[in-house]
């Protein structure tokens, strides 16, 4: 009776110490030679196989529907059915677990999720590893440091300083307190919009009355390097809504706002938008940017949705883009371009930094001011200084051919849509994913309107605009790499593999069918509304699209925390047997949808 059984691999590792028993006392050892076939189509399967060593491949006809290595199981659906629907054939010498069919049933019986796990759908399986997520080590926030949330600027002024002159100074530096000096004893106060409203109902005149007399003294304070709990307790029990941070030396390093330190401890998101709208030089926008990754990194732990962190870097990245924009550009300029952004920033579908993808429209009669360039060119420095590398290929708005009047932009989107030469539907491609950040957003919809008025499901136009899709390989090379059968490296690139055949493909249909959004689950709504694609498999790729972007954030901040370059690529080795099998269930559904996108539109002629 074999006690080695893996029960750390999924759907193993849900079981009781009773469930493990059962396993353990009805497992026997197969053989199997090289080229021997496990399963056959149409058999009457009898177990449940467990591969110890070596790999099987799933065929049907001559085509390679999977391959299952040490750790993996099979063929649970044949159990469920009665009746194998593939051939599974040893690709090497193998050796297995066998589970009899009637300890697979009675433990199905038993625990819900090991049947959820064993034959769900790959939404199911999502749903149960991010339940599972909360076993895993969660990085807890309250025990950051005070200086880790964001610390707004302390403002100070003498006691002897009259109310008007701290309200206009309100107002100036956008802020809702200050500390007051001189008062009795040396001690330090804080006058703050409450206490504004004191000094109203007071009745003196504000002009005439002293900020010293209604300052709150003494201020309650924390250290930098005090835990964020501590400092959320310290405001609880002396019910306040700011403490002042102060170096061990008497410095004082900040104030730390309530709304502030809720929100670090909810999701860290509002910090950061609080530091870009209180930010008064880039050297601020450049510390707000640096919080962006961290911020992503907690999310993630946190268990928060992969659309919805998405969501939320594209808008902060966009109020960044567009502070920074403002600061570099003149304000006429503003009022006459639009600054837009496109690729996986434009979709709203980037997580870590990528190279910088931006563009920008001129109103049409607008005369651009002589430094345009050097405006430009300043602007694309300022991004690489927050951490966006410039693009390899130019897609900047430093570069002029990704500068140009309503006119002139349209015109060269419409070349690029009826004469495909060269790099030509690529910069199609890159430019229906377009967003807007700055300025007046009408040029871009007006550029972007003229585009889907020229747009056609011509089949010919549209198959070599989508053909993209094959140009990173078809299957069998992920298939190797995952398990180690080919002689290439084992990293996995999602995004070629994954990624973006689901998001150029979608964008292809898209385009034909003339769907506005620029996001690839939003796109795919519209088709499946429109009868595009089928709904089942519209949710399949949404589900897919998030996994890959997961397990790719995943693999980049992995790259993040050991000082490598982040390629945001997988190494099986590391994925637990679940991912692993979410991985392949993934990659199947892009298969699945290559396969549609070259049936529908004659893709093996080209």
């Amino acid at each position: 009776m074999p006690n080695a059984f893996n029960f750390n691999a999924s759907p193993f590792d849900c079981l009781s110490l009773d469930e493990q028993r059962l396993v353990r006392a009805s497992v026997d050892i197969a053989y199997f030679p090289e080229g021997a076939v496990v399963l056959d189509v149409g058999v009457a399967p009898t177990h449940l196989f467990v591969i110890i060593k070596g790999h099987v491949t799933q065929t049907e006809g001559d085509e390679v529907l999977a391959t299952y290595g040490p750790d993996d199981c099979f063929d649970g659906c044949g159990l469920m059915t009665g009746r194998v629907g593939s051939r599974f054939v040893a690709a090497e010498e193998v050796v297995a677990y066998q589970l009899a069919r009637a300890a697979v049933n009675e433990l199905i019986a038993r625990n819900t999720t090991f049947g959820a796990l064993l034959f769900s759908d790959l939404g199911q399986k999502l749903s149960a590893l991010a339940q599972r997520a909360d076993q895993h080590e969660r990085q807890s926030l309250t025990l950051a440091r005070v200086d880790q949330a964001f610390l707004r600027p302390a403002h100070t002024v003498d006691a002897a300083t009259d109310i008007v002159s701290v309200v206009r100074l309100f107002q100036s530096q956008r802020t809702t307190s200050v500390l007051v000096t001189g008062l009795p004893g040396g001690a330090l106060g804080i006058f703050t919009n409450t206490s504004l409203q004191r000094a109203i109902l007071d009745g003196r005149p504000l002009a005439q009355l002293a900020v010293g007399a209604l300052a709150s003294s003494p201020v309650v304070t924390v250290r930098p390097s005090d835990p964020l709990g501590d400092a959320m307790a310290l405001m609880l029990r002396r019910r306040v809504h700011r403490l002042v941070v102060v170096e061990d030396d008497g410095q004082v390093r900040g104030i730390l706002e309530a709304l502030d330190l809720f929100s670090f401890l909810a999701n860290h998101s509002h910090l950061i938008t609080v530091q870009i709208e209180h930010a008064q030089d880039l050297p601020a926008l450049a510390q707000a940017a640096a919080q962006i990754t961290r911020l992503i990194a907690a999310l993630y732990r946190g268990g928060t949705r992969i659309g919805l962190m998405a969501r939320l870097v594209q808008q902060l990245n966009a109020r960044l883009f567009e502070r920074a924009w403002h600061m570099v550009a003149p304000a006429d300029l503003v009022a006459n371009s639009c600054l837009f952004v496109m690729g996986s920033e434009g979709r709203g579908e980037q997580l870590l930094k990528t190279d910088q993808d931006n563009g920008l429209v001129l109103r049409d009669g607008y005369t651009a001011p002589p430094g345009l360039d050097a405006i430009c060119q300043r602007f694309s420095e300022v991004l690489a200084s927050f951490g966006y590398p410039e693009c390899p290929g130019r897609i900047m708005v430093s570069n002029p051919d990704w500068r140009g009047t309503v006119s002139a932009f349209s015109q060269r989107v419409r070349q690029w849509l009826l004469q495909p030469e060269g790099d030509s539907l690529m910069q199609l491609a890159i430019f229906l994913d377009a967003h807007a950040v700055a300025g007046d957003a009408t040029l871009l919809a007006t550029v972007r309107e003229r585009v889907m008025a020229l747009a056609t499901d011509n089949d010919a136009m549209l198959a070599r605009f989508v053909a993209a899709v094959d140009n990173f390989g078809g299957p069998a090379g992920w298939w190797s790499r995952l398990f180690g059968l080919s002689d290439e490296g084992r990293a996995i690139s999602l995004k070629k593999a994954g990624i973006f055949p689901i998001v150029h493909g979608v964008r292809s249909l898209a385009l034909a069918r003339r769907v506005a959004a620029t996001g690839t689950a939003e796109r795919i709504a519209a088709l499946a509304e429109a009868g595009v694609i089928d709904a089942a498999l519209g949710d399949a790729l949404v589900q897919s699209l998030h996994f890959l972007m997961g397990l790719r954030l995943q693999a980049g901040l992995a790259e993040l925390d050991t000082g490598r370059p982040v390629t945001g690529n997988v190494d099986p080795e590391r994925l637990s047997s679940l991912e692993r099998d979410l991985l392949k269930d993934a990659l199947a559904v892009v298969k699945r949808f290559k396969l549609l996108l070259h049936q529908r539109l004659k893709l093996d002629v080209l």
